[in-house]
């Protein structure tokens, strides 16, 4: 690896597990002091002591404690992620508000939070790890893809404000990424569209993309670590599919 991240602080949510982690550990590899943030304390001191960073254990559902906040990092990455599988007319309205908290507002507060320091520093860069569905609907999803459809614009929005201060601010939209989250869904899509949980990833997660496989977390790590670099300074505003051909139809 090389060490184009010397010097640079960065601040990873969801840290302790799928793609988090794998973010949290290609940063730290390129030589960025890694701040593991995540629900889980054990989790993130574990992965934390690995990498020689640091933890921060926070709910990020509790973002009255957010908008308070005042941080330091240089690369905020916007990972944290839940999901809930269901019909609109089932889906329950406090799940539906606890998914655009995590998943929105905890990221605006974020950014919020980071940007005085990156404003100052001359120097920024907001990753928000979105998805496909960012750009693309399914069903049983509302939430979700409300939430990574407000994330999307977010990102944009932060981005034209922050280019003049040398912040930039982009998304990562992968299709179905090798992560507990979308191991969890199998069964709930197994149940909805009433067909084996052996079928559910041929028949309703891969049917759209040219590539059959699963994204893996370390291709979206790689992906958030060019944009953090130097290299990426005139990309802002953008949305990289990994998604194996899933959008390109």
């Amino acid at each position: 690896m090389d060490n184009t991240l010397n010097g640079r602080k960065a601040l990873v949510t969801g840290g302790a597990s799928g793609i988090g982690a794998a973010c949290a550990r290609t940063l730290a590899a390129r030589g960025a002091k890694v701040v593991v943030a995540d629900v889980d304390a054990s989790g993130a001191a574990a992965l934390a002591d690995e990498l020689g960073g640091t933890a921060w254990t926070v709910d990020l559902l509790d973002t009255d404690s957010l908008a308070a906040l005042s941080l330091d990092c240089d690369i905020l990455v916007n990972n944290a992620g839940i999901q809930k599988v269901s019909p609109i007319e089932e889906f329950e309205p406090q799940d539906f508000r606890r998914i655009l908290g995590l998943m929105l507002e905890a990221p605006f507060l974020l950014i919020r939070a980071c940007l005085p320091h990156m404003y100052a520093n001359g120097f920024g860069r907001i990753i928000n790890i979105s998805s496909v569905h960012g750009l693309r609907a399914s069903a049983f999803k509302s939430a979700y893809v409300s939430a990574k459809h407000g994330l999307e614009g977010l990102s944009k929005v932060t981005a034209l404000e922050g280019g003049p201060h040398g912040v930039t601010s982009n998304c990562i939209n992968p299709g179905y990424v090798r992560t507990p989250l979308v191991e969890k869904q199998i069964a709930d899509q197994a149940r909805l569209h009433g067909i084996p949980e052996s079928e559910v990833l041929a028949k309703v997660m891969l049917t759209e993309s040219a590539v059959k496989r699963l994204v893996e977390p370390e291709e979206v790590a790689s992906l958030a670590a060019w944009l953090a670099s130097d290299d990426a300074g005139m990309v802002t505003g953008a949305s990289y599919t990994m998604d194996g051909g899933w959008s390109a139809r």
